[in-house]
């Protein structure tokens, strides 16, 4: 995504890297977007669901569409925490909260646009932890 269009740039990168890398360490990680929209909506999406069954396989990075028009378009990326998160006192969540790279706020991830999910896209695994990729592409 960041060869194709410029988001995220190479320290962005680093700090979803190991944002994620904390959430799933402790479990805390439901799902992870990252991708364009316009006026709200989904423009261009990579949608990542933990999945804690050990089912999956592993497949190669990549996959990402080359040429999709973002002009207008602005980045995003959401984060939903597990329901292992979401059952901590709120003074946990903060202190470990405060120990990642990136501060988030509170909001909505976009609606779907103009466009279709793939949803038979690719799929990583390890250590019996593993996250399946979807994503929205314009029609």
């Amino acid at each position: 995504m960041s060869r194709y269009y410029g988001y995220p740039d190479e320290a962005g990168i680093d700090d979803f890297l190991e944002e994620l890398a904390q959430y799933l360490v402790k479990g805390y990680l439901h799902s992870f977007e990252i991708g364009f929209k316009r006026d709200g909506r989904r423009l261009f999406t990579l949608y990542y669901e933990v999945l804690s069954d050990g089912s999956l396989s592993d497949s190669r990075a990549g996959g990402v569409p080359a040429g999709i028009d973002i002009e207008g378009a602005s980045p995003f990326n959401f984060l939903r925490p597990s329901e292992a998160f979401g059952r901590m006192a709120q003074s946990q969540q903060e202190a470990f909260r405060a120990k990642l790279p990136i501060k988030r706020v509170f909001g909505q991830a976009p609606v779907d646009g103009n466009g279709r999910w793939i949803t038979e896209d690719r799929s990583y695994a390890a250590a019996g932890t593993g996250l399946r990729r979807r994503r929205f592409v314009p029609v």
